[in-house]
């Protein structure tokens, strides 16, 4: 082979090739003696052959001659240096057949436990509190809205107070013979117009409180109770396929499917194991976050109430100091913070 990709005539001291491997860090020599024409055999020969670079060779279709001294020349194929590159768009379909076997198995698993025929894993523990909460929403944002009604009319009614008062005290002015009836009226009116902006800027206080808690701090609780929900699904529907695999013959081909089945369920088992952890954790914190809010809430709510319909000003003024409530004091020329809502 030697001789017939050589050109007749040339003579070579000594002849290399030299291939190295990405894979591999031996490299295969050639070495050949004097090459003096066609009729004369070469005088010694040694090949140290390398596999992963005779092989490399070989698969690309080229043939390098190297002589003495000289620059390789390539003759014929293309020397591909790196591996195939990934095509994105197997990558992208590979991802929505798993995308797609993931949804088929849950929304089976989930028709099957509706029908009755499935088997679905229950934390009795876990889900009494989860219904708790749900029902608690439920009662809290019922309070939420009463309170947003009564606040709603009790503006109304300050409102109209003080464009009562007002009225009173004008009428005092202009009628000399009424002018202490009309004065005093217009001072109740004016009282009563006060202490309502104070007990009205208790229950937004209660109101924006309470909010907080039901459509932040629960809210993001039932979020994770919803991924928790999800992740028991696909586990269970994991679980399902592992156990219709188990119960059926075991052979060269099931063998594989069995062990992938398998793997596939523990690391739905882990997801699931977590998620529980979680929304237990999450759950634990809740209550106490809710019962420090609510109890702070709800006394302020019943100060501020007793002490308005008592007719104790000083102890409503009290109460909003007691949680830090400042409201804005109407004056003459400045308008009243009711009056910008």
């Amino acid at each position: 082979d030697l001789k017939r990709s050589l050109p007749v005539g040339l003579g070579l001291s000594e002849t290399k090739i030299t291939s190295h491997g990405f894979d591999s860090t031996k490299e295969g020599v050639i070495e050949a003696g004097p090459f003096a024409g066609s009729s004369t055999s070469p005088k010694s020969s040694v090949i140290s052959p390398s596999s992963a670079a005779a092989s490399r060779l070989a698969g690309q279709g080229c043939d390098l001659i190297v002589p003495t001294g000289g620059r390789a020349q390539q003759k014929s194929g293309p020397i591909v240096l790196a591996d195939e590159v990934k095509n994105p768009a197997m990558e992208k379909l590979e991802l929505v057949r798993k995308w797609s076997l993931n949804t088929y198995k849950c929304t089976r698993q989930i028709i099957s436990e509706k029908l009755g025929r499935g088997s679905r894993t229950v934390d009795l523990e876990l889900e009494a509190q989860i219904d708790i909460l749900r029902d608690n929403k439920k009662k809290y944002e019922n309070i939420l809205k009463l309170a947003q009604t009564l606040s709603t009319q009790l503006f109304q009614m300050v409102h109209t107070q003080r464009q009562l008062g007002d009225a009173f005290a004008d009428l005092s002015l202009k009628s000399l013979e009424l002018h202490e009836e009309f004065g005093y009226n217009a001072d109740t009116q004016k009282l009563l117009a006060k202490n309502g902006e104070t007990l009205l800027g208790a229950i937004n206080f209660f109101i924006a409180s309470v909010t907080t808690l039901v459509n932040k701090t629960i809210e993001d609780t039932l979020l994770t109770v919803k991924q928790y929900e999800s992740a028991r699904i696909e586990y269970d529907a994991y679980r399902t396929d592992l156990e219709e695999l188990n119960l059926g013959p075991r052979d060269a081909n099931t063998l594989p499917k069995i062990e992938q089945s398998q793997q596939l369920f523990q690391v739905h088992k882990e997801k699931y194991d977590k998620m529980r952890n979680d929304v237990s954790i999450k759950l634990k914190f809740l209550e106490e976050n809710k019962v420090k809010v609510l109890h702070n809430q709800l006394v302020l709510f019943h100060n501020a109430i007793a002490a308005y319909f008592a007719g104790n000003q000083k102890q409503l003024e009290q109460t909003l100091k007691e949680f830090h409530i400042k409201l804005k004091t109407p004056g003459a020329d400045a308008t009243s913070w009711l009056e910008e809502q």
